[in-house]
C-alpha cells in the first residue's frame, strides 16, 4: 500500500503513525499500525540479525580453506624434477608431481631369529639407534653420496643423475656395503618401487646361475611417461640370493607393513649352528584391495659383505642414450661431480683461507649437504580449523617444497624454521631458495594465515602425534621468512636489478602483505604498537609455566598466567623486521607509490623506535627488555592427591603447578634469549645505553647466559633454568643451547662491531669469542657422535635432543664463512 504519512494516534501511550491511501474511486483509506506491527518488524529484524550472523559466520569458517589465490607455479626445471624428496627414509627418491612413483631402499642384517617383526631399516628413527648416518655430500641436483654407520659394518649410498627427454632423464642408485667389525655379516638389501594411486608397475623376472631373479620393472606413470629400472649383476665376492615380491600396500606409509606380509623365516645350516634367512615371497597380496592405494614391487638380495649393488632408472623419452649409466661409467661421473662440489664449496665458503683444518671443512660440507638432502617434496591437504568452526577440516590440495629440521623427528615442514634453513639454502642456490619461498608462500590463505606446521599426506601424518596435526588459524609462527628474503635481497644489485628478480618479488609481495596484514589484525597487543603471540593455554594447572608453542621458543617461560594484558617483545622484533623487509620489496615492486611504501616505511619507524621501545618492554628494575603480563615467580609443581571417580579406589595422584603469591601486573622478571631480541633483530641503535648493557651481560661476572659452549637460553638465576615444565615434560628452552639463536647473536655482534659507535670494541671481541666456542664444540661433537644436534647442553656441551638435526644447527657453515 502507497501513502504519506498524515499523523500520530495517541493509544495505550504509544504513539503510532497512521498513513493514508486513496482507492480508485477517490476516497479514502486509513491504515493504523499496531503494537501486533511492530512485534513483527522486531521479529523480523531478530532474524534477519541471526541470518546475517549465520551467514558472516559460515562466510568465515570457509575462509580457513580458501587459498589466497591461484598456487604459484614454479617455472619446471627438469634438472631437478628428480630429487630425494623423501627424507623420512634413509634412502628414497621421488619426482615433484602430487602422485609420483617412489623407490626406497630397506636392509636387514640376517642370521638372527627374532621375536617379532626383524629389525628392517627403513625410515629414519632416533630408536633404530644407528651409530651414524648422513649425506657427505649433495648438491641438490645431480648426485649425493651418505654414510650409514652401523655396529659391525659400514653402508654407502651413492646416487647420480643425467638429464635428458622430457621427464627428468636418467638415475642410478649404488649401494655398497663394508665390514668394520670381525664378525662376518650377511646383509639383505631390499629396493623397492611403488606407485601413488595412479601409474603400472610390472615386474620382469628371468632366469639365471643362481635361480630366478628379477632383472628389470617396467612401468609408466603420468608424470613419468614409460621407464625400465633395471638391476645390474652385483659386485659380490660370493653368491647372492634373489628373492622378489609384487604386493599392494595401504599408502606409501605402510610399504615396509607390506614387505613384513610377504615375509617368511627359515632355519638354515646343522644343528647348534643355525642360521635364520628372513625372505620375501611373492604370495598373493592380504591387503584388502579398497583399502589398496600402491602397487610396489621388493627386490631382495641377500649377500655377504664387502658388496656393490647398482640400480638404474631409465627414462624412456631419452634421445641417443649412448651408455648405460652403471659401473665405470657411474664412477666417471660421480667423480666429475663430486669434483666440482668441492670446488663450489670452496668458492661458496672459502674456510681453507680461514685457516680451518681439513676435518673440519668436510664437517661444514657435511652440514651443507645433509641440508640439501633433507630438502622433502610433499602433497597434500593439511588439517585446519578456524574459531566459527566446531570441527576441524581439510584444508586445499596443495604441494610443499621444504627442508626439514630432522629426518628421524621432524620430517615435514615448520613455518619459523624454514626461514632460518633458507639463509644457507640461498647462498648455496638461490633459485632453490626462491622455489621453496614459493611453495611456502602458496600455503597463505584468505585470511592471510600460514599454518605452522605442514603434515601433508599420509607418509608425514604417520609421524606426527595426533594432538599435533590440527593446525588453528589464531595461531601464528615467527615470520622467518623475511629474514631469508632480507638475506636475498642482500645479494641484489640494486643499481640493477634483473627482470627475474623484479618477477620474484612481485610473485611474492601479495602473499607476503596478506601474511603481514593477518599479524597485525589478529596478534596486536593491548596497547597501541604492542603484539602477543596466541595460542596460550589459561587453564593449565598441569604446567608450571603454560608453553607459548606459537613463539617457537615453546616453554621458554613468559607471564606465569596467561592473560590478554601480556606483549611479547620478541614478536614486535620480529613485526620490525616483517616492515623493514616489506618496505623494501615494495619499493622495488611499486617504485614511487607511497601508498604501497609508506604504510611499511611509518611501521618500521614505529617499531624501531628505541624511546618507544623502552617505553614497553625496558624494565628499568631488572635492567632488561622484558615480556609484560600477569606474573609471579613463586610458581611450583607439587604432588596432590585427587579422589577416584570409582567408590573404593585409592586417590589419584597428579603434579600439579602451585601458586605461592598472587600474580600481578608487571615486567615477566627474567633473562633469556627472549630479552634479547631488540639486540638480535640489530633494532637497537649502535650508542644506546640499552646495547650497551646487553653486550655486557652476555658476558657478565656471572656467566648468566654465557657458556664455553654457546650463549644459554635461560640465565643460570632463573627460577625455571633447567625445571621440568611438567611431570613429563623435561626443560626444552630453559638452558639449552639453540644454534639459531646463537646465529642471531653471532650475527649482531658483527654488525655492531662494525658499525661505528661507543660499543663497537666489546662487540668485536664479543663476537671473536662466541663464534670461536660455537664452532669448536659442534665440531668436536659430530666428531664425537657423527651427528649435528637439536641443541647443546649448556655445562657440558653435549649434544642432546633429536639427532641428525640439519635443521637450522646447520647454520655453523654461515658462522664459520662469516657470511650472515
Amino acid at each position: 500500500m502507497s501513502g504519506t504519512r498524515k499523523r500520530n494516534v495517541q493509544r495505550d501511550n504509544l504513539q503510532l503513525p497512521t498513513y493514508v491511501s486513496k482507492n480508485k474511486n477517490g476516497s479514502k483509506n486509513k491504515f493504523r499500525l499496531q503494537p501486533v506491527h511492530f512485534m513483527f518488524l522486531l521479529v523480523g529484524l531478530c532474524i534477519g540479525l541471526i541470518v546475517t550472523s549465520a551467514y558472516d559466520r559460515w562466510y568465515r569458517s570457509r575462509l580457513v580453506y580458501t587459498p589466497f589465490d591461484s598456487l604459484i607455479e614454479h617455472e619446471d626445471d627438469m634438472n631437478k624434477f628428480w630429487g630425494t624428496y623423501r627424507p623420512q627414509v634413509y634412502m628414497g627418491m621421488k619426482t615433484k608431481s602430487p602422485q609420483s612413483l617412489v623407490t626406497g631402499l630397506m636392509w636387514l642384517k640376517q642370521n638372527k631369529k627374532f621375536k617379532g617383526e626383524p629389525p628392517m631399516r627403513h625410515t629414519c628413527e632416533q630408536g633404530d639407534q644407528i651409530l651414524k648416518y648422513g649425506w657427505v655430500a649433495h648438491d641438490g641436483v645431480n648426485f649425493g653420496i651418505q654414510d650409514i654407520a652401523e655396529r659391525g659394518y659400514m653402508l654407502r649410498t651413492e646416487f647420480v643423475k643425467r638429464v635428458n627427454g622430457d621427464h627428468g632423464g636418467d638415475w642410478t642408485w649404488r649401494i655398497s656395503g663394508r665390514q668394520t667389525g670381525k664378525e662376518p655379516i650377511t646383509l639383505s638389501v631390499f629396493f623397492y618401487a611403488a606407485t601413488d594411486g595412479q601409474g603400472v608397475i610390472q615386474p620382469v623376472v628371468e632366469s639365471g646361475p643362481n635361480g630366478l631373479r628379477l632383472t628389470k620393472i617396467q612401468g609408466e606413470t603420468e608424470e613419468l611417461g614409460k621407464f625400465t629400472i633395471k638391476f645390474p649383476e652385483e659386485n659380490s665376492g660370493k653368491k647372492s640370493r634373489y628373492h622378489t615380491a609384487t604386493t599392494k600396500a595401504e599408502g606409501l606409509h605402510k610399504i615396509k607393513d607390506a614387505a613384513f606380509m610377504q615375509m617368511q623365516v627359515r632355519k638354515e645350516g646343522p644343528k647348534g649352528k643355525e642360521n635364520y634367512l628372513y625372505y620375501l615371497t611373492d604370495a598373493p597380496s592380504r591387503i584388502d584391495s579398497k583399502k589398496a592405494k600402491s602397487d610396489v614391487i621388493f627386490h631382495q638380495v641377500t649377500l655377504e659383505l664387502p658388496f656393490e649393488i647398482d640400480i638404474v632408472f631409465e627414462s624412456g623419452s631419452w634421445t641417443n642414450r649412448r651408455s648405460l649409466l652403471a659401473g665405470d661409467v657411474f664412477t666417471k661421473h660421480l667423480t666429475q661431480l663430486k669434483d666440482k662440489f668441492d670446488k663450489k664449496f670452496e668458492a661458496t665458503f672459502p674456510l681453507s683461507d680461514k685457516g680451518y683444518s681439513q676435518g673440519e671443512v668436510d664437517f661444514a660440507k657435511a652440514a651443507l649437504s645433509n641440508m640439501i638432502g633433507g630438502i622433502g617434496y610433499f602433497y597434500g591437504q593439511s588439517v585446519v580449523q578456524s574459531v566459527y568452526q566446531s570441527a576441524p577440516v581439510l584444508n586445499w590440495d596443495a604441494p610443499l617444497l621444504t627442508a626439514v629440521p630432522s629426518r628421524s623427528f621432524f620430517p615435514r615442514g615448520f613455518l619459523w624454521d624454514e626461514g632460518f634453513h633458507q639463509l644457507l639454502i640461498s647462498k648455496w642456490d638461490r633459485q632453490l631458495s626462491e622455489e621453496v619461498i614459493m611453495s611456502w608462500l602458496n600455503m597463505v590463505n584468505l585470511e592471510g594465515w600460514i599454518p605452522r606446521e605442514q603434515i601433508l599426506g599420509d607418509e608425514a601424518r604417520s609421524k606426527v602425534p595426533a594432538e599435533f596435526v590440527v593446525q588453528r588459524n589464531t595461531n601464528a609462527n615467527p615470520p622467518t621468512l623475511f629474514l631469508a628474503i632480507e638475506s636475498i635481497l642482500q645479494g641484489f644489485d640494486k643499481q640493477s636489478i634483473t627482470e627475474r628478480d623484479r618477477k620474484f618479488l612481485k610473485t611474492i609481495y601479495p602473499r607476503l602483505k596478506a601474511w603481514f596484514n593477518w599479524f597485525n589484525v589478529t596478534q596486536s597487543g593491548p596497547v597501541q604498537f604492542s603484539y602477543r603471540w596466541r595460542g596460550r593455554d589459561a587453564k593449565t594447572d598441569s604446567e608450571l609455566n603454560p608453553k607459548t608453542l606459537t613463539s617457537g621458543l615453546d616453554d621458554f617461560p613468559r607471564a606465569s598466567h596467561p592473560s590478554d594484558d601480556e606483549r611479547h617483545i620478541d614478536l614486535r622484533c620480529w613485526m620490525a623486521l616483517a616492515a623493514g623487509t616489506m618496505e623494501k620489496i615494495a619499493e622495488v615492486v611499486h617504485p614511487g607509490n607511497s601508498h604501497e611504501i609508506e604504510p611499511y616505511r611509518q611501521t618500521h619507524k614505529i617499531l624501531t623506535d628505541n624511546n618507544l621501545l623502552k617505553e614497553l618492554h625496558w624494565s628499568a628494575d631488572l635492567g632488561v627488555f622484558s615480556d609484560y603480563g600477569n606474573h609471579t615467580d613463586r610458581v611450583y609443581l607439587v604432588k596432590k592427591d585427587f579422589p577416584s571417580s570409582q567408590p573404593g579406589q585409592r586417590p589419584i595422584i597428579r603434579t600439579i603447578r602451585a601458586t605461592r603469591t598472587k600474580p600481578k601486573l608487571q615486567f615477566v622478571k627474567n633473562f633469556g634469549y627472549v630479552s634479547l631480541f631488540p639486540f638480535l633483530i640489530q633494532i637497537l641503535k649502535p650508542d644506546s645505553q640499552q646495547l650497551h648493557q646487553i653486550l655486557q651481560d652476555l658476558k657478565g661476572e656471572d656467566d648468566l647466559l654465557w657458556s664455553n659452549f654457546g650463549l644459554r637460553s635461560l640465565s643460570k638465576r632463573d627460577p625455571l633454568y633447567r625445571k621440568r615444565n611438567t611431570e613429563h615434560d623435561p626443560p626444552y628452552w630453559r638452558g639449552q643451547i639453540w644454534i639459531n639463536m646463537n646465529f642471531l647473536a653471532v650475527r649482531a655482534l658483527k654488525h655492531y662491531a662494525d658499525t661505528p659507535g661507543p660499543y663497537s670494541k666489546l662487540a668485536g671481541e664479543l663476537y671473536a669469542e662466541l663464534r670461536r666456542n660455537l664452532v669448536q664444540n659442534m665440531y668436536a661433537e659430530y666428531v664425537r657422535t657423527g651427528y649435528l644436534w637439536e641443541n647443546y647442553d649448556d655445562v657440558t656441551g653435549k649434544g642432546q635432543g633429536s639427532r641428525p638435526f640439519t635443521g637450522w644447527s646447520a647454520l655453523v657453515v654461515l658462522i664459520m664463512s662469516e657470511q650472515y
